[in-house]
This record gives C-alpha cells, structure tokens and sequence, in this order.
C-alpha cells in the first residue's frame, strides 16, 4: 500500500504564499505521475497541479503564474508553491500519485489539507 502525507496547508492574507509538501512511503512501488487536487464547498474536486517523473509540469489556468510544483524522485516527495493567493484559492488540497507496485497499478490519495485565504 502507497501512503502520501500532506503538510503545509492553513491560513494566509490574500496575496500571501503557503508551500504544501507530500511525502509517498510504503513497499515495493515506483511512481508516475504526481499532482495537487483541490475542492472547495459545494464543488466537483479539479486538478490544480500535475507533474510527471521526468518533470514535466501542467497546471489548471486559474493558477498558471502563481503556483509552481515540483517533487524529488529520490525521496517521493512533491511539493506545491503557491504565491499570490486569492481568496478563491480557498479548498481543501490533496495530494496525488499514481504508479505501480507488485505487478499492478495504484492511484493513491492524501487526507487533505485545509488552506484558507482570507480577503
């Protein structure tokens, strides 16, 4: 079993940084693909961020300019920056990753972590 654990999340003043941070662990797995997840109240959860093991990055457009994610393949570890944070920023984030172990694929989930930005 793949676990991600997230920190990084809280409260900021709009205009504000926060930088999440994720850390895959478990047995026998290898990643693809890792990315950033948000939902805020009343919405459909969406693809914030989403960076593949050769560091090839995509974000959502309503981020595009502000928030740049990077990992460390070494250490399972992806990381959101996010900068000039908007009110409507405001969402649980979670963590993603994607690859296989055993001889089968996973798509594996963080708990999620609150980030608040106020106006």
């Amino acid at each position: 079993q793949v676990q991600l654990a997230e920190s990084g999340g809280g409260l900021v003043q709009a205009g504000g940084s926060l930088r999440l941070s994720c850390a895959a662990s478990g047995r026998f797995f290898s990643i693809n693909a890792m990315g950033w997840y948000r939902q805020a109240p009343g919405k459909q959860r969406e693809l914030v961020a989403g960076i593949t093991s050769d560091g090839i990055a995509n974000y959502a457009d309503s981020v595009k300019g502000r928030f740049t994610i990077s990992r460390d393949n070494a250490e399972n570890t992806v990381w959101l920056q996010m900068n000039s944070l908007k009110p409507e920023d405001t969402a649980v984030y979670y963590c993603n990753a994607n690859g296989r172990r055993l001889g089968t694929t996973y798509d594996a989930w963080g708990q999620g972590t609150q980030v608040t930005v106020s106006s």
